[in-house]
């Protein structure tokens, strides 16, 4: 979503500003601006687009400053256009803001009535008028900012400036993540490590409610009642090395390319490659003793969480329920008292996993996440975390974050088996020496790299393409859809093979590409029927299976896609990267913008 900085400090503050922004463009935005205290006055630079235009703006009309904030807007209210860019300031305040204030309708009328003139179609302006109709009142900023914020409805985080206030700054965050990074005689505010990783690595959160007031030599922070309070100040584990491209031309490729490494990363934290068992960090339940499993997830993180209801099912032979976030927030569904609810989010901020998250808790559920940023909101809120060491994921669509999840998920169904009695040792072993080889397995699914590219040019004139899985094979083809759709624009669906009978095969000629995700499993030999039934229907089959499954078949499909034999448990992981590779390479010969794709963002932290 948008992304936030502001800095209080001695040094200029622009190209400060700018570095921070770039490294907020993993977050998906659609416009640009920053703010600086200049002269007693507030001067503003803004551009519609990426941030290289807001570049350009500042080379031909820079501004300086000691004192300053900036953003990067992904649209909720009003096109994506200067007009409606932040920061938006009315002259004697600045604000800059991620979420949504619901009540802006009325507060702007209100507003309005008293003489106040709005130059935006943003939810956000109606703060900025709002704590400067508090200082009409003879409000002192602190206090402006303390009352404003009581009459805001929705999910927000603010930076806030004052005209003429060149040593304080206010923050506030409510629903929305908000970071303070403290440095020598400066302090930063951002909506993640990320934005402050090259400023500084000592950081603290605020929590929900909270609101700050920052000067150079450190914070006061309040409460939602406006009592202070303190909150741990912790060394960040994101530097500002973590961020760069290396070699390779997109985030996303390099984060494909990372996954042998991560994937094994995160595996060193729950397998124990000599004995060959899983263990779990220390737990507050018992997985012998928990009833059922929720999990519940949105997006990418949603699939991953498909894949772990097989595991848990037939591994751990326990009852598995998966629901999107979105729609189980909602629904006031029963859940039954000391189950484990189970919750997928790489950012760990997605505003509605967080809030079906906070209901399953009232709900006596014991609370597990698997994130891959263990400062998070949900990290925070939960009863046990499970961390993906992914490292940070800049691209947009996610790749590596997907399969250490997975990873995770695998171990934790296997903990849970193993706990519950459902495998014995020796199954856990064969289990476990089977993830064990999933990092060199996913070194050679790498080596298809060339040939999926080659695939790519008959794929990207497509209109329509369709991915076909069975069993924990499904959520990868529902992932591989998602991926093409993400970056490269083009229209695809996946299917769970065994329904292309009921609807989607009329969908079938020789126009659409079809990609079949096939290990030499147990579904084998039925999802080979329905691949023959595509064929003779004039389906262009790329067929991504196991020697086995292609000496069978191979020979009927359009295109092989050869992968390493493994345990049919841990092909997901594998299976995975294949389709994010063919995702890629198709947006980048159709030239579009492959690490922020259209419309997206990162990190989804409003409704």
């Amino acid at each position: 979503m948008c992304g936030i900085i502001g800095i209080i400090g001695d040094n200029e503050v622009t190209p400060l500003l700018i570095e921070s922004l770039r490294r907020l463009e993993y977050r998906g935005y659609d416009s640009a601006g920053i703010a600086t205290l200049v002269h007693g006055g507030i001067e503003r630079r803004r551009a519609e687009g990426k941030l290289v235009n807001l570049s350009e703006v500042l080379k031909t009309d820079p501004i300086s400053g000691l004192v300053g904030i900036g953003h990067t807007r992904w649209a909720t209210h009003g096109l994506p256009n200067e007009t409606n860019a932040h920061p938006h300031s009315d002259g004697r305040v600045a604000v800059v803001h991620n979420g949504i204030i619901e009540n802006f309708h009325e507060l702007r009328k209100e507003l309005k009535d008293k003489g106040h003139s709005f130059s935006s179609d943003t939810d956000t302006e109606a703060v900025v008028h709002l704590i400067s109709d508090n200082l009409d009142q003879g409000m002192r900023p602190r206090d402006a900012v303390a009352a404003a914020l009581k009459r805001l409805d929705g999910a927000f985080a603010l930076a806030i400036l004052f005209s003429g206030e060149h040593d304080v700054m206010y923050g506030a965050r409510r629903g929305s993540p908000l970071a303070l990074g403290y440095g020598d005689g400066e302090m930063f505010i951002g909506s993640d490590a990320m934005a402050l990783s090259h400023l500084t690595r000592q950081i603290a959160y605020l929590e929900e409610g909270d609101w700050v007031e920052l000067r150079r030599d450190g914070a006061t922070i309040f409460d939602e009642n406006d009592i202070e309070v303190s909150r741990e100040i912790r060394a960040s584990e994101i530097s500002g090395a973590m961020t760069g491209k290396g070699n390779y031309r997109h985030f996303m490729l390099k984060e494909i390319y990372e996954q042998p490494a991560v994937i094994g990363d995160t595996l060193n934290v729950f397998l124990n490659p000599a004995a060959f068992s899983i263990s779990m960090p220390d737990m507050k339940f018992s997985l012998a003793e928990i009833p059922c499993v929720t999990i519940i997830a949105c997006g990418t993180s949603y699939y991953a969480g498909m894949v772990a209801k097989y595991w848990f099912e037939s591994i751990a032979r326990i009852q598995a329920e998966i629901d999107i976030a979105s729609e189980f927030r909602y629904r006031e569904a029963p859940m039954r008292e000391g189950g484990m609810a189970l919750f997928i989010s790489q950012s760990g901020e997605t505003a509605d996993t967080l809030a079906a998250l906070r209901y399953a808790k009232s709900q006596g559920q014991h609370i597990v996440s698997i994130v891959n940023v263990p400062e998070s909101t949900i990290s925070r809120e939960s009863d046990l975390v499970l961390q993906t060491h992914a490292g940070p994921e800049i691209g947009v669509a996610s790749t590596k974050a997907f399969t250490t999840q997975l990873t995770v998920l695998a171990c934790l169904a296997i903990a849970t088996a193993r706990a519950r009695g459902a495998i014995d040792e020796q199954a856990e072993a064969v289990l476990a020496a089977s993830l064990t080889e999933v990092p060199s397995r996913a070194v050679e699914v790498l080596r298809n790299d060339e040939k999926l590219r080659e695939l790519a040019a008959d794929i990207m004139g497509a209109t329509d393409v369709l991915y076909l899985g069975r069993g924990v094979g499904y959520p990868i083809a529902l992932e591989g859809a998602l991926k093409l759709k993400e970056i490269s624009y083009i229209h695809a669906e996946g299917y769970a093979a065994g329904e292309m009978k009921h609807g989607p095969i009329a969908l079938i000629d020789e126009t659409v590409p079809v990609i079949v995700i096939a290990p030499s499993d147990n579904l084998f030999d039925k999802t080979a029927s329905n691949m023959q039934e595509v064929i003779a229907r004039g389906g262009k089959v790329i067929f991504m299976s196991d020697r086995k499954g292609i000496e069978k078949l191979g020979d009927m499909a359009a295109a092989t896609i050869e992968l390493p034999e493994v345990d049919p448990v841990v092909a997901p992981i594998l299976y995975a990267i294949p389709v994010q590779l063919l995702a890629y390479h198709v947006a980048v010969l159709k030239g579009t913008d492959v690490d922020q794709p259209r419309n997206l963002a990162k990190s989804v932290t409003v409704e």
